[in-house]
């Protein structure tokens, strides 16, 4: 009988996805083959534009008429649009060479008398952050290859001096300069291994810092600042590579798991020269507390840095001396949460003030500081999120920036006087309801302007400001827009949810293209949940979007919410409700909407509830399921964190505070710790190779699954990291399996 009813399901199951593959000459609609393994809907996208002289103009790259593979770096006049090719590719051939450098990023000299390119990259943990680097000297058009006898894609980070006459750059953990007029080369550091790291950064410091590049060129270009981490009390976590040779062979990763020992993190000074480093006396155990930001301050004789406690709810911005190493404290920002890094440091009148952005009346807001600290000046009053500073014009007296006071799920350009009166102006015409983002030039005078919203793809156009009027339109994207007015679809809906308790949630919808209010339709939720992302963003989602769209033409309602915690433009008491609640209040808040939904919504059908997410989606996507069983019917979690202890020391302490303080928030807030709970279709996908989240925390999951005789459905990626898409046909698999998973587990159709 079992043999039957599997035998009739399999020829039901074939029957339903048959049809998918023979649809796909209709161009109205979606499968999965044509988002994720054709180019149908590839879109356009600005070039690499670099402003110039003030605005006045912009040099971007474009592909070469003269030399095959090549591209050219053309300047235009920003105004007229009148186009001069500034660098032409035939330039960019190395003398034996017959074919130009490839282009992965292009950078001028503070003058504009030499050219670095940037080529032959290769991947470090996140990005391409290692390779090759050129000078191309444009007043003799020689081209000269920066390391001397470096091996192959092993410098990073190059960048000239403020005087133009030498390059700094790390190599194999060390520092260097390289005189531009005679080739020299100058070791400046000399311990650097695989624990003494000099001008980059280990893992966590990369994953939750962002930092990356770790050494800056001080103004008068006598002088280099850097970060060096003494990561030798940091444990390997160990990868399993069993498949790339005859015998399995593992990858170790410096990789501090919650609780365990940092890197040691401290500050030097070297003459760009050569010479003994001065280390600043930054106090405190330099294994307890992060230096999450460092440049000069306005000064050759001062750097200005954020000292962060291992909490991270107390960040010291302090000055030390280049000479000396004595460093002082002018700012002390706390929170009883944590603290966001500040990236919007900006000094002003030479040095004497700097501003800041600060959470400290329940706001994200801009203040203006004095050098010593002591004279705090706020110019951006009211209840609403500075969600980052974009540009400052200091002659004028104007501050810009983004937020969006009156609807978290978009971004808009502002502008405020620095006088403090606190009239706030909107840059971003009404038209633009959606989502911006702006390159604005030296001078505040241009910008290079993206738009797009949820069912929209970009385009860009360069723009005037303060006007906001448009000069030229750069990319329209008009066939890829032709392709999806084409696509059966509805308008995204965008709804606030009231779950209780004074809280209300925004979401998204994307309903059938031949939606029947008088008929149920199976739902699936897209979440993320926790503090590092937002899903409810009124901006175009590409493949992602595309996908959704998919199972909605299949008869599925897609909808996404955003839970208390996540990082909306909705006050400090939203985004740090979720302190030491990871796993519970997201889990809780996401729960109550979808209750709230099937009061408000006849529908939805309650028998049809499905979840899906990735990374700390993922995670939620395991909470909901072992939390609310009787809610969710279907989940498919990709690379979940499967016990909070599990992850690295930056990420989860900001958010859950120190194990050693209260464990018993890692536990409550686990998923495996609710495993056995499971009710629903559960499938777990995860790469064996992740770096981030290592699969080791979906095995335990398993462990407990197994334990509680509960049966699921897991996929392992061999040796993919965190984005499952290294190796021939990956991201196509994936994306089949989970389609198939859903509708097999959650099938599609009005009832």
């Amino acid at each position: 009988m079992k043999q039957l009813k599997l035998f009739f399901f399999f020829v039901l199951t074939m029957l339903y996805v048959q049809p998918l593959s023979a649809q796909t000459e209709d161009k109205s609609l979606l499968s999965v083959d044509r988002i994720f393994n054709s180019r149908d809907f590839a879109g356009e996208f600005a070039g690499q534009t670099r402003w110039i002289d003030n605005g006045k103009f912009y040099t971007t790259l474009e592909v070469s008429k003269d030399v095959s593979g090549g591209r050219d770096i053309v300047k235009y006049e920003t105004e007229s649009g009148e186009k001069e090719i500034m660098v032409s590719a035939k330039l960019l051939i190395p003398e034996g060479e017959t074919k130009p450098l490839g282009i992965s990023n292009y950078i001028w000299s503070p003058n504009r008398n030499s050219l670095m390119i940037y080529t032959n990259t290769a991947r470090v943990w996140r990005q391409n952050t290692k390779g090759d680097y050129w000078v191309l000297d444009l007043k003799t058009n020689k081209l000269h290859k920066l390391g001397g006898d470096a091996k192959q894609s092993t410098l990073m980070f190059a960048k000239f001096s403020p005087d133009e006459k030498k390059v700094g750059y790390v190599r194999e953990h060390n520092v260097y300069v390289e005189n531009l007029s005679d080739g020299k080369i100058i070791q400046l550091t000399f311990d650097g291994s695989t624990t003494i790291i000099n001008g980059t950064f280990d893992w966590v410091y990369e994953e939750e810092l962002d930092l990356r590049d770790g050494f800056r060129w001080s103004p008068d270009s006598k002088s280099i600042a850097y970060w060096q981490l003494d990561a030798s009390g940091v444990k390997d976590f160990l990868l399993i590579n069993d498949t790339d040779s005859l015998y399995s062979f593992v990858k170790p990763v410096q990789y501090p798991k919650v609780g365990t020992t940092n890197s040691a993190c401290k500050i030097g000074v070297v003459s760009a020269d050569g010479s003994e480093t001065v280390w600043m006396n930054v106090p405190g155990d330099p294994r307890n507390n992060y230096i999450a930001r460092m440049d000069w301050a306005a000064s050759s004789n001062e750097i200005v840095l954020q000292h962060l406690n291992r909490k991270q709810n107390q960040n010291d911005v302090m000055l030390g001396n280049s000479k000396t190493g004595e460093v002082k404290t002018i700012l002390i920002e706390t929170d009883a949460a944590w603290i966001d890094i500040n990236d919007d440091l900006n000094w002003l009148k030479s040095g004497k003030e700097f501003t800041w952005v600060s959470e400290r009346d329940g706001w994200r807001h801009i203040y203006l500081i004095s050098r010593d600290g002591k004279k705090t000046k706020l110019l951006t009053p009211g209840n609403y999120d500075v969600i980052d500073v974009q540009s400052i014009d200091e002659e004028d007296g104007w501050i810009y920036f983004m937020a969006s006071p009156d609807n978290a799920a978009q971004r808009y350009l502002y502008r405020i006087s620095m006088d403090g009166k606190g009239k706030l102006e909107r840059i971003t015409p009404k038209e633009f309801s959606g989502s911006n983002s702006y390159q604005i030039s030296d001078g505040v005078n241009y910008a290079i302007h993206s738009y797009s919203n949820f069912d929209t793809p970009s385009i860009s156009n360069l723009i005037s400001l303060p006007d906001h009027k448009v000069i030229r339109k750069l990319v329209e994207n008009k066939q890829l827009k032709e392709k999806i007015t084409a696509l059966k679809r509805l308008p995204t809906e965008f709804f606030k949810i009231d779950i209780g308790n004074g809280v209300v949630l925004d979401g998204w919808m994307i309903k059938p293209y031949n939606f029947d209010p008088s008929k149920k339709y199976p739902v699936l939720f897209s979440v993320y949940t926790e503090p590092a992302g937002q899903t409810v963003v009124d901006r175009w989602g590409s493949s992602g979007y595309l996908w959704h769209l998919m199972f909605a033409q299949e008869g599925y309602i897609i909808m996404s919410v955003d839970n208390r915690g996540t990082p909306a433009p909705r006050g400090r008491e939203w985004r740090k409700a979720i302190y030491k609640k990871i796993g519970i209040i997201n889990s809780a808040d996401q729960a109550d909407a979808v209750k709230a939904l099937l009061q408000k919504y006849s529908f939805m059908d309650a028998d049809r509830i499905g979840v899906w997410g990735w990374s700390g989606g993922g995670s939620a996507t395991l909470n909901a399921m072992f939390r609310y069983p009787d809610i969710y019917k279907t989940g498919m979690a990709v690379a979940p964190v499967g016990h909070e202890k599990l992850y690295d020391t930056i990420y989860q302490e900001r958010y859950m505070g120190l194990i050693s303080e209260n464990p018993e928030v890692y536990e409550e807030g686990s998923p495996v710790n609710v495993a056995k709970n499971l009710k629903g279709n559960l499938l777990m996908v995860h790469g064996t190779g992740d770096d981030n989240v290592h699969y080791q925390g979906t095995e335990l999951v398993i462990n407990e699954l197994v334990k509680n005789n509960k049966p699921f459905t897991m996929m392992a990626y061999p040796n993919r990291t965190h984005g499952i898409y290294e190796g021939p046909g990956t991201t196509l698999h994936l994306y089949n399996l989970l389609t198939r998973y859903l509708h097999t587990n959650l099938p599609a159709g009005a009832k």
